[in-house]
């Protein structure tokens, strides 16, 4: 089930650190998460909720640049704000370069840390909300069935009805109907709508 309430999940090796930001992030309304390493928050159970992570640069075992690679290895595309003592600008650009929200350097200013949280979360909520397009996409598409995606695809090409059926080899009003049930099934309210959809569900480039 979904936790609208968003969580901030903190992996510092340092105690004080810690418990600093948990206390400023609970004063403000937030839900935190604290990990001591990159391995125990890998171990522990995500919540499914818009979230970030305010990472430590540098911390035993596994290094927090080490996890974000891994997690967009993995797919898994959580928003993450680096803090470090030790910041070096070939390491924040590197951080940067590889999709992190933000690169701040400890001491840094409470607000700080706040605004980015508020930009991660916001980019958290839109990623979400595309995969969950996208899923009901591909639960529209599926019920399309093999004639109609081969209509669809000459239909987001541009086709017309006549080209349609001398193309597939049907009368131009089979081609007609095909047509209409893939407006419907799809739910697209016209031709550039359809074509939208298409191309975010990669469906047009499906071999029927």
């Amino acid at each position: 089930m979904t936790q609208e309430q968003p969580v901030v999940i903190v992996v510092d090796d340092d105690p004080s650190i810690r418990k600093a930001i948990d206390r400023l992030l609970r004063s403000v309304g937030l839900r935190v998460e604290l990990f001591e390493s990159a391995q125990e928050f890998l171990q522990s159970n995500r919540l499914d909720a818009p979230s970030c992570i305010v990472l430590d640069v540098r911390l035993p075992g596994q290094s927090g640049l080490n996890l974000q690679r891994d997690l967009a290895a993995a797919h898994m595309r959580v928003p993450i704000i680096f803090i470090t003592g030790h910041g070096d600008i070939p390491m924040s650009v590197r951080a940067m370069k590889a999709g992190a929200v933000e690169f701040l350097t400890k001491p840094f200013h409470d607000q700080d840390l706040l605004d980015a949280i508020e930009v991660a979360l916001e980019k958290d909520r839109a990623l979400r909300a595309e995969e969950k397009f996208v899923a009901e996409l591909h639960e529209r598409f599926d019920k399309l069935t093999t004639r109609e995606r081969q209509v669809m695809q000459l239909v987001v090409a541009g086709r017309l009805n006549k080209q349609i059926a001398t193309e597939l080899g049907i009368s131009e009003m089979t081609a007609k109907i095909h047509r209409s049930q893939v407006f419907r099934k799809t739910q697209a309210v016209n031709l550039p709508d359809l074509a939208r959809m298409a191309d975010k569900s990669s469906i047009a480039n499906i071999k029927a």
